[in-house]
């Protein structure tokens, strides 16, 4: 099971490490949340959690909890400019619907 992340991802990340000073990596999760079921979650790691696996890919740690894991098996993360708005993407194989917003997600 694993993710991988683009270099255009694995950059922001390096970035956003640098200026925050310092951290393992990027965290990634699923939660339960919106109207399709499953929202993604993320958060810069000062350090890895007992119940982490930690990824390496393009250079950057991506930290997954067991629990999130399968849900996100075979996800790429991605980053993006669409219009006026950048941000990380993730094309995940699992997800068989997502809600109109873009939000939530369902598997």
């Amino acid at each position: 099971m694993t993710i991988t992340v683009t270099p255009k991802a694995a950059n922001k990340i390096r970035q956003a490490l640098v200026k925050r000073g310092g951290g393992v990596g990027l965290r990634v999760a699923v939660k339960t949340s919106g109207c399709s079921g499953y929202a993604y979650a993320l958060e810069f790691a000062d350090a890895a959690l007992p119940e982490d696996l930690a990824i390496e890919c393009e250079g950057v740690q991506v930290l997954v909890d067991a629990s999130s894991l399968p849900i996100l098996d075979g996800t790429e993360l991605d980053w993006v400019r669409e219009g006026l708005n950048e941000g990380f993407k993730f094309h995940n194989p699992n997800a068989t619907a997502t809600c109109g917003c873009g939000e939530s997600f369902a598997v």
